[in-house]
């Protein structure tokens, strides 16, 4: 088997053949799916292996005493041969991984082979493909948790041992100072648990991510802002707790610790920080320092570690196992979140290159993981997340121009078609609205006397098959778009359809083969932002871009009102899925491409949602879609930047661009302008004149699939590609 080696002498790292371990009693053999790798204790270790014999001993003064004491004890000469002999070894890197149980020693009845765990420790969990793993140090993987995040589990024990020795409490408020890997695991445990987190990196990158999961506040030690927002949080008191998660060789953790910590506050070492305690600061406020030990009780016990003597629950409620169980419950209900932390995942082959890019500083990351050779079959895993895109294959017939005026019918007369399309067309010269069908006879009867239809029905089926119809609206519930669409196009109609087109890849495909079918590819899905004059008018301004752009898109859903059929997830799918195609199609439109893949978060117990879209040269948009935000905040504000411009948008009231000159526009007087008007206008036209439709179908194919990759990358916890199918 192969595994990963230092030798601490040289610096070198390899990835060796060495015999496959025995599975002794008490254990179990555990072939290796995922392994994570700490960027912060292994790069450690990575860094001092490359240092000069004087620099390791600088880095170590423990290990010197301990050669001094060997020298006066045994002599130079034999403790020299001590020293290099151990020096000149490999040594195994690796502590927290997951895998599948290959082989089960003897004693061992709470797993059996082919189970998923999760393992611990710097001698059991080692970066190689197969590792004997003492009892007390696995732990079964939940059902429906993800291999790659339940390799987090000994670093998020190692976090969470750390919050149980700051005895938090619920409403209280603590300060993490070093926001790498342990410390945002410190940050949404304690958030988890009810303590408002305030955070300090000199990293805005680290600072911004620790916010996004969970943190009230984060910012630079150095700056002002850490203390200001501590004030605020505390009313000048200070706070509860502080988790010291950094590294290095200053002292300013310590003293920024005393600075901020309330009187007799509790500060907890969890990283491995520099202490000298400042002792007036500490004495006057007669703070207590505790310390945390790695994974918690049983660590460092061979006893408990290597013969798997547990301590009775009733003495020691939280031990290394139940940590380690803990932390990965936690995972499998959405408390914590180790995606967002997943800066990068290697092939184990690669591992040498990539424990050299860490250390060069070329790979910046929190967490790293290591994925082995075959081991997605054997755990269950889903192979890497994709939704294909389907590329629309038809030889479309002649349109053939109709003549005026344009007779139209609308399936379904609900509020949208009421409120913001039928008064639009009503009134439009060269449109008749021929029929209007709906479920209830009542409802059609409505909307006749109110927009002026020619006829009601609730008889689809004769309307589809009246050939003096030109157009078809449908304006139904999300379930039904789909099936309507797909029937409509069956019958030759020209179709608009409000947005969702489809709830499923299936329903998808379900359209395009009626379109390959019938070779009508006539069809219109209402995304109408992308056609408000004010948003156009501020493209304009913008120009051509040369480079990638970034996009931000806040969208400030609410709440919706209790038995809104919205809410009815099960038939009408989620609220993203409902209207998530809006803002996936406007910025592709002002990127002028389709997405290459997504990338969706969302916090437990909410609909707030996180979507990441990346496109093909390298530009991203994050629509960020919240409903528990103030009602009266702009429901939509949207941000465009590239080549030292700017185009700010603000609820389709006001448009900005930034650029050599500066352009705003004039506030709206009347009604925000969503485009609704010019995109029915540029419906009407194409069926009236046969010419292209507003928006080519790949584009509505490719935005369709995007918002159901949303859903995919939910469920599945990891960026979703976008597969354009041949």
């Amino acid at each position: 088997m192969k595994q990963v080696v230092q030798n601490y002498k040289t610096g070198e790292l390899a990835v060796l053949d060495v015999p496959v371990p025995g599975c002794k009693p008490g254990g179990v053999l555990v072939r290796s799916a995922y392994s994570l790798i700490s960027t912060g204790t292994e790069l450690m270790k990575v860094s001092e292996a490359g240092m000069s014999m004087l620099g390791k001993a600088r880095s170590r003064p423990d290990q010197v005493a301990k050669v001094m004491q060997s020298v006066a004890t045994n002599g130079v000469p034999a403790t020299y041969r001590k020293v290099m002999g151990k020096l000149d070894s490999y040594t195994p890197l690796g502590y927290s991984l997951c895998g599948v149980v290959e082989q089960v020693g003897a004693g061992i009845d709470d797993v059996k082979a082919g189970d998923l765990v999760a393992c611990a420790g710097n001698e059991h969990a080692l970066h190689a493909e197969l590792n004997w793993v003492p009892k007390n140090l696995y732990t079964p993987v939940p059902d429906g948790l993800a291999p790659r995040h339940a390799a987090f589990g000994t670093v998020g024990s190692i976090a969470l041992q750390g919050v149980r020795q700051g005895e938090s409490r619920l409403g209280e408020v603590a300060l993490v100072i070093g926001l790498g890997l342990i410390g945002q695991l410190v940050v949404q445990l304690l958030a988890a648990s009810g303590v408002r987190v305030v955070g300090a990196d000199p990293d805005p990158a680290r600072c911004e991510l620790a916010e996004r999961l969970g943190a009230a506040a984060c910012g630079d030690p150095a700056s002002a802002a850490v203390e200001t927002a501590v004030a605020e949080l505390t009313g000048g008191h200070g706070v509860d707790q502080v988790y010291l998660a950094a590294g290095g060789g200053s002292n300013q953790p310590v003293e920024l610790a005393a600075r901020l910590c309330r009187d007799r506050g509790r500060v907890v070492d969890i990283g491995k920080c520099r202490l000298d305690l400042p002792w007036n600061a500490y004495y006057e406020k007669e703070l207590d320092v505790r310390f945390s030990r790695s994974y918690g009780p049983g660590r460092y016990d061979p006893e408990y570690e290597l013969e798997g003597r547990d301590y009775p629950i009733g003495y020691v409620r939280w031990t290394e196992r139940r940590n380690l169980a803990c932390f990965l419950d936690l995972l499998a209900r959405g408390s914590v979140d180790v995606q967002p932390l997943v800066s990068h995942i290697a092939d184990f082959d690669d591992a040498v290159e990539t424990y050299q890019r860490l250390k060069d500083g070329e790979l910046k990351a929190v967490a790293v993981l290591f994925r082995y050779p075959g081991q997605a079959e054997d755990t269950g895993e889903a192979a890497a997340p994709a939704v294909a895109v389907p590329t629309v294959n038809v030889k479309p017939r002649p349109a053939r121009a109709t003549r005026t005026p344009v007779r139209l019918a609308f399936v379904g007369a609900g509020n949208y078609a009421t409120s913001m399309l039928l008064p639009h067309l009503a009134q439009r010269d060269g449109v008749e609205l021929s029929t209007v069908v709906t479920t209830t006879a009542l409802s059609a009867a409505n909307a006749q006397r109110k927009f002026g239809f020619a006829e009601a029905t609730t008889d689809l089926d004769a309307v589809l098959g009246d050939k003096s119809i030109d157009a078809v609206f449908v304006v139904t519930r999300h379930s039904s778009h789909a099936e309507l669409t797909r029937r409509a196009l069956l019958a030759g109609k020209t179709v608009f359809v409000e947005k969702p087109l489809a709830l499923t890849e299936d329903e998808l495909a379900g359209v395009l083969a009626a379109v390959e079918k019938s070779g009508n590819d006539r069809l219109q899905v209402g995304f109408n932002r992308r056609f408000a004059p004010l948003l156009q008018e501020a493209r304009r301004r913008f120009g051509a871009r040369s480079g990638p752009a970034s996009l931000r898109y806040l969208v400030n859903a609410g709440r919706l009102q209790h038995g809104s059929w919205y809410l009815q997830q099960g038939t009408e799918g989620s609220r993203f899925a409902g209207e998530g195609g809006h803002f996936i199609d406007t910025a592709s439109w002002l990127l002028e491409a389709d997405p290459v893949s997504v990338y969706a978060v969302a916090p437990s117990g909410n609909e707030d949602l996180q979507v990441v879209l990346r496109y093909p040269d390298g530009s991203t948009a994050t629509i960020s879609y919240v409903t528990t935000g103030a009602p009266g905040f702009p429901k939509e504000t949207l941000d465009l930047v590239a080549d030292g411009k700017v185009l700010r948008l603000d609820d389709f009231v006001r448009a900005t661009v930034y650029g050599r000159k500066r352009w705003v526009s004039s506030r709206l007087p009347k009604a925000r302008d969503k485009g609704q008007n010019a995109e029915l206008a540029a419906f009407i036209k194409a069926v009236r004149t046969g010419g292209p439709m507003p928006v080519p179908l790949q584009s509505l194919v490719a935005t369709t699939a995007a918002t159901l990759a949303v859903q995919a990358g939910l469920a599945g916890g990891a960026p979703v590609t976008l597969e354009r199918a041949r």
